[in-house]
């Protein structure tokens, strides 16, 4: 026996492959990787990694996806080969993209700065904006398209290093100076509370979650609204009555300065 087939069977798997008939070892599939379908498109490295990360759990269902910009093709067909079940639509403003239609491709030719033209874009699962890049681009693309997406769905923005760049910046504020403003309406249902300051509350902008990346942003659309439920103020709750009962007790031992207000309660 060779040291190759010495070594612990469950680290070789050229052996396991070669003598699973006798010993019926069952054959160990991992999942796919994104990288593993790519042959051509332009995507940077580390995109591939934090689109597994996200899509991975969801491959496997009948999505519909929608990426702006076409350009080769490349990613068009890494998603077709990526998401077995999805009709994938590819959006660009160069007619000659039309030629990459294909089964389970679509392509729209338009400008994505066009609201008009963006409109018709309804009922998809993950919009993925790899298009021009400028800021208005990113942000109108968004401001359309993002209430147009499915509950629960992913809207994907790549090649944010472009707010940095003198060449993209056609308006303000930068596209990562808007995406960090939309933070706040993470917690719209906070800012309504009766804790919060008057005239403070944040409208909600229907995210659930947002996932910042070095160049990329995945956002994830809410199913419902979110409320906010304010634990500690909650009469009915135990702990609050004995902090309630140990503030009692701290005013008459040491004056009427409440504990509560020298350490807020979150």
């Amino acid at each position: 026996m060779t040291l190759e087939e010495a070594r612990p069977l469950v680290y070789n798997a050229p052996y396991i492959q070669k003598h699973r008939r006798y010993n019926k070892l069952p054959m160990i599939q991992e999942e796919p990787s994104l990288r593993s379908f790519d042959h051509h498109s332009r995507k940077h490295d580390n995109y591939f990694e934090l689109y597994d990360r996200h899509f991975k759990p969801i491959r496997e269902r009948a999505l519909n996806i929608l990426e702006i910009g076409v350009q080769y093709g490349g990613s068009l067909a890494l998603w077709v080969k990526y998401f077995p079940k999805s009709h994938i639509t590819g959006v660009d403003i160069d007619p000659v993209c039309k030629m990459h239609v294909g089964k389970r491709v679509s392509i729209k030719i338009g400008d994505q700065t066009d609201r008009a033209f963006l409109g018709q874009f309804k009922n998809y699962d993950i919009i993925i904006d790899d298009g021009g890049h400028t800021m208005s681009q990113q942000q109108i693309s968004f401001d359309v398209l993002f209430p147009l997406l499915n509950p629960g769905g992913m809207y994907v923005i790549e090649d944010l290093h472009t707010s940095y760049w003198p060449e993209f910046l056609d308006s303000t504020p930068t596209t990562m100076e808007y995406l960090a403003g939309l933070t706040h309406t993470l917690n719209s249902a906070a800012s309504k509370s009766e804790r919060a300051a008057s005239g403070g509350a944040i409208e909600s902008a229907g995210i659930d979650e947002m996932h910042f990346y070095p160049s990329m942003c995945f956002i994830h659309k809410q199913r419902g609204e979110r409320s906010f439920v304010d634990q500690s103020r909650n009469a009915g709750d135990i702990r609050f009555k004995i902090h309630e009962f140990t503030n009692r007790v701290r005013r008459r031992l040491f004056g009427t300065k409440s504990f509560s207000k020298t350490v807020p309660r979150i």
